[in-house]
């Protein structure tokens, strides 16, 4: 499919714009990161836990973070899901010590429990029980009841109840012991010691991250690396490949990407967390291709188009690959946004991380990267132009002092 035909845009000739835009995006993510006190970062860079957790009916956020703040030490964040429907939301807390990794997740649960339980603390929740723990529980209580349950059948029983809770709609709660009545070995005797014996709580623990400091703070310097040997092993490849100028160039547009990036990270409250350095590592490398798709396209013409100016030459080369930049990064972008705005909570940064990427990535590569180019090859050849007619001029009055004696 061929978009465009031998389109002729002065590309080069509307840069200012798009550079002042640059550096406007760039000074009011700066600010943002100033004013917030920094880059925010998420779970996997500062340590602490995350806990994803589910209730029956809409949650009562203001009662879950004035619970935990009583109990759990450092700031505790509490953020209901966008889908309304889900009723889950997601709990943050800060670990000034590794030690308190374990104490903290549980006195997290068994804080939630004390306050949206089932009411009864003797009897178990089982909501909120796991197949070793309920098994254990009911073992003794089916035994006296009557019912024949080897440990084999008293197994698969527990883990048959217990997949049914988390299998769709229930999500891991159920709001009536009847609803387990279909379920393959649940007889009226096991379910009538399953309402004497176990309650129903209001929630249910979907999943629990726990992130030490310690292992956040390696993790946070991993990224940095990470991050800097791309664009250090890019800046090689290209100064390779071409020349260093190219290399210097490109990599100036992806720091830039990178930055502003960040910044918009910063203006939107977003976190940075791992799959944001995924994001950001993506980025690097998709706006790196699109540069050099360019640069490649620059350095064939350089051996046809001997007599233009290296502008013009520079500008034919971006015209001659837009329909393949435009392709590229509109299917991609397409495909970026469909993922921010369906793929759910949990890859809302990195998919925003992406869809901001791409749209300054693609801009950069021609805006940013191809004027700096321009601009180094204009001085050096202006400073061989100057160097020339230097050279020129200081022959011509050598020779004119020999002819001088001569006509004496």
């Amino acid at each position: 499919m061929e978009l465009f035909r031998n389109t002729n845009y002065d590309f080069l000739g509307k840069k200012l714009p798009f550079i002042l835009l640059s550096l406007v995006l760039i000074g009011a993510g700066l600010v943002s990161i100033a004013v917030k006190g920094g880059i925010k970062y998420g779970i996997d860079f500062r340590g602490g836990a995350v806990m994803y957790v589910k209730f029956t009916g809409e949650p009562p956020v203001a009662e879950i973070r004035s619970a935990l703040r009583d109990k759990v030490a450092g700031e505790v964040l509490v953020q209901r899901l966008t889908d309304q429907d889900s009723n889950e939301v997601i709990v943050t807390t800060e670990l000034q010590d590794d030690r308190a990794l374990n104490e903290t997740r549980q006195t997290m649960v068994d804080t939630l429990a004390a306050t949206f339980g089932g009411g009864d603390p003797s009897r178990m929740d089982f909501n909120n029980a796991t197949q070793e723990s309920l098994a254990s529980y009911l073992r003794d209580p089916l035994a006296a009841s009557g019912a024949q349950l080897s440990e084999a059948d008293l197994q698969a029983l527990v883990q048959g109840v217990l997949e049914f809770r988390n299998t769709p709609p229930r999500s891991g709660l159920i709001t009536s012991f009847d609803q387990l009545a279909g379920v393959t070995g649940v007889t009226p005797e096991i379910l009538a010691v399953l309402k004497d014996r176990c309650t129903l709580g209001r929630f249910s623990v979907r999943s629990v991250e726990v992130v030490g400091p310690k292992v956040a703070t390696d993790l946070r310097r991993q990224a940095v690396q990470a991050t800097l040997l791309a664009l250090a092993g890019m800046l090689v490849y290209i100064a390779f490949r071409f020349e260093w100028v190219y290399g210097f160039a490109a990599v100036l547009a992806v720091f830039h990407d990178v930055v502003i990036t960040v910044g918009f990270l910063s203006l939107f409250d977003k976190e940075v967390s791992l799959t944001v350095i995924a994001g950001l590592l993506t980025l690097v490398g998709y706006s790196m291709n699109d540069t050099i798709v360019i640069f490649d396209r620059v350095r064939e013409n350089l051996k046809i188009l001997r007599r233009e100016s290296f502008e013009t030459l520079v500008n034919r080369s971006v015209n001659q690959t837009l329909a393949r930049t435009v392709m590229t990064s509109g299917l991609t972008f397409l495909t970026v946004l469909a993922l921010f705005l369906f793929g759910g909570p949990v890859l809302n940064p990195f998919s925003f991380t992406l869809v901001v990427g791409i749209i300054v990535g693609t801009y950069s590569s021609v805006f940013i990267a191809s004027p700096v180019v321009v601009w180094w090859v204009n001085r050096v050849e202006s400073r061989k132009r100057g160097r020339a007619q230097a050279s020129q001029a200081k022959p011509a009055k050598t020779e004119t002092r020999p002819l001088a004696k001569k006509a004496r």
